[in-house]
């Protein structure tokens, strides 16, 4: 009789952990897709920094404050690359995750917290938009050289960042994902 209890032990015992494992799983699935669209929202928000940025910002003026010297094309420009980069993760404590109505998850820019649309919980938005930050600096600490060097040399041009920074450097998307030329900047709350 103890053994048709050891046995009947055993076997919950291994269902719970096979239930454990299966969760588990679930959720590293879940989180490499969320990793992987912050990434992107990240990489998109250096895309639009990049363009905006003017070309000849690095020009020397003289005393006059006349234009002195050659322009310096600074769109490629190391510092330039760098302050952005540098000063990236504080701007993406103005996102989001928003969910769709297909139960698809994307990161938005907030442009008023006091004036959230109607069901969205507060302290969610802003848990959500502390998560991107500390997501953002966790991911240039571990590619922020790798990627300065490959713009700094051409080898990643506007429009490819994503791929570059989520694909290659962090994979944390998947190379055959569609998600790394999805745009998550076009909607806001």
């Amino acid at each position: 009789m103890d053994s048709k209890r050891e046995s009947t032990r055993v076997m919950k015992s291994r269902s719970v952990l096979c239930v454990l494992l299966i969760l588990l799983n679930l959720s590293a699935v879940s989180s490499i897709e969320d990793k992987c669209s912050a990434c992107n929202a990240i990489a998109d928000e250096i895309e639009i920094e990049l363009s905006n940025y003017p070309a000849n910002h690095g020009q020397s003026l003289d005393s006059k404050g006349r234009s002195e010297g050659n322009l310096i094309d600074s769109r490629d420009s190391e510092l330039r690359i760098t302050k952005l980069l540098d000063g990236l993760c504080n701007k993406m404590q103005d996102f989001t995750l928003e969910k769709l109505a297909t139960d698809e998850e994307i990161w938005v820019r907030v442009h008023d917290w006091n004036n959230l649309p109607a069901g969205k919980d507060k302290q969610e938005v802003r848990a959500y938009s502390k998560y991107i930050s500390s997501f953002c600096a966790r991911l240039l600490e571990e590619t922020k050289d790798k990627l300065l060097e490959l713009m700094k040399t051409g080898d990643v041009k506007l429009g490819r960042i994503g791929k570059a920074l989520c694909n290659d450097l962090s994979e944390h998307c998947d190379s055959n994902s569609d998600d790394d030329d999805d745009d998550y900047m076009h909607d806001e709350l």
